[in-house]
């Protein structure tokens, strides 16, 4: 069985949709599980309407009807009539949402997100498998929330492979075409989850390791993986093959085509990875699996914006040592802190994370009981691997370096 991933920016509107059918017309959709994203950027719309729920209710209708207006616009020119079925499955399931936010009691931030924001991926798998059956596609649509089972962690949820491989093993035939949602997962109270923002790479991944597939296909608007975000460098360069330890290298070090978490479960099983590109569906594209490290041999140049860099020193020049670190460790972890890098001496700690869940004011604030902190918010950290003098150069070029980190294969650079 294949394993076959489309992501928000490939189903963002009608064409999009039209040209995904047409893909699969070309390469095959045999023995093929779907899984699909939120369309365009609802998923951003949706965590809007989460954010009015507790800040302002004023703006909250306004907000909910936003998100059905832009799926109904692209219902009307799939079907062209407002009659098909599917219209009232989508009703049902945005009367859903709105109903939840009316009974809703709970004030946990992160347990309304995952109720919330998980519709996006449910209208849009829903609104492609009618299509497609209009289309002369015939599948089945699941509820990958029957199917994914993890803990209560909601926003980052982690996977119970157990329950989920005997699942998936009772309810999914291998010889059918089936359609579902990534990103999603439930709990024991069937409260759904969602496994951090991009993880339907990675339900992609726990479907193709407990089905043994063949193979995982991500289907991106660029032509594979890339040695650079075309966004920001120049001249990028489009590599053939990848190993899944340097996949899992880029990936470490932030590479936004795969999802951290992806890789492992393939790797466990050999199952190769491709990543290709839904405007040319023959094109090579990249395989990620057993063997070669990286081809063609170039460096690999990784961007994050929008980092936080904290340098923390004892406030009596004393040593920061093991038990100093530890502490600090346990407080990044409490305020989920993301970290990209860490750098100490004798009297100094440097460490540059990703502030994904806001929390940085309270970190601080707890940080400067026990030591200096200079603190610089919005730098960016560039990540080299396989880096030469040129690579080198290029980064530096006008910019006020904060801090450098070199091993044999990777330079990491922080800044302003």
């Amino acid at each position: 069985m294949r394993i076959f991933k489309f992501g928000g920016a490939s189903v963002k509107d009608a064409a999009g949709v039209q040209n995904l059918v047409k893909v699969l017309k070309e390469v095959g959709h045999e023995n093929t599980l779907l899984v699909v994203s939120a369309m365009g950027k609802t998923t951003n719309a949706m965590e809007k309407v989460v954010n009015f729920y507790f800040d302002d209710k004023n703006a909250l209708s306004s907000a909910v009807h936003e998100v059905i207006a832009y799926h109904n616009e692209i219902l009307l020119e799939l079907f062209k009539t407002d009659n098909h079925p599917v219209f009232e499955k989508v009703k049902v399931l945005f009367d859903e949402v709105q109903g939840f936010l009316v009974w809703n009691k709970s004030p946990n931030y992160n347990f309304v997100y995952d109720q919330v924001v998980g519709y996006g991926e449910l209208v849009s798998t829903t609104i492609l498998s009618a299509y497609l059956n209009e289309e002369g596609i015939q599948n089945s649509w699941l509820d990958v929330r029957d199917f994914i089972k993890t803990n209560d962690n909601y926003r980052d949820a982690l996977v119970n492979w157990e329950k989920t491989q005997a699942k998936i093993a009772e309810g999914v035939d291998k010889n059918k075409f089936y359609i579902t949602q990534g990103f999603l997962g439930s709990d024991d109270n069937n409260f759904t989850t969602t496994l951090g923002r991009e993880g339907s790479d990675y339900t992609a991944a726990i479907f193709a390791y407990c089905l043994n597939a063949k193979s995982v296909t991500i289907w991106k608007d660029v032509p594979g993986v890339l040695n650079a975000d075309p966004r920001y460098f120049d001249n990028a360069q489009l590599l053939n093959q990848i190993s899944y330890r340097e996949a899992i290298e880029l990936a470490f070090y932030g590479a936004s085509v795969i999802h951290p978490k992806t890789l492992q479960p393939l790797q466990r099983k050999e199952i190769p990875l491709l990543v290709k590109s839904f405007i040319d569906p023959k094109g090579a594209g990249t395989t990620v699996g057993k063997g070669t490290a990286l081809e063609p041999q170039v460096p690999c140049y990784i961007m994050k914006k929008g980092q936080v860099l904290m340098r923390l020193s004892s406030l009596d020049f004393s040593f920061i040592v093991e038990d100093n670190i530890s502490a600090l460790f346990k407080m990044l972890h409490d305020h989920k802190m993301k970290v990209d890098l860490i750098q100490n001496s004798a009297i100094s700690f440097s460490v540059c994370v990703d502030n994904r869940f806001g929390r940085l004011q309270e970190l601080l604030d707890l940080l400067k009981s026990r030591f200096k902190v200079v603190c610089y918010e919005g730098v960016s950290l560039y990540t080299v691997r396989h880096f030469d003098n040129d690579a080198i150069k290029t980064l530096q070029n006008g910019k006020e370096i904060l801090l450098e980190q070199r091993s044999n294969e990777t330079v990491q650079l922080v800044v302003k």
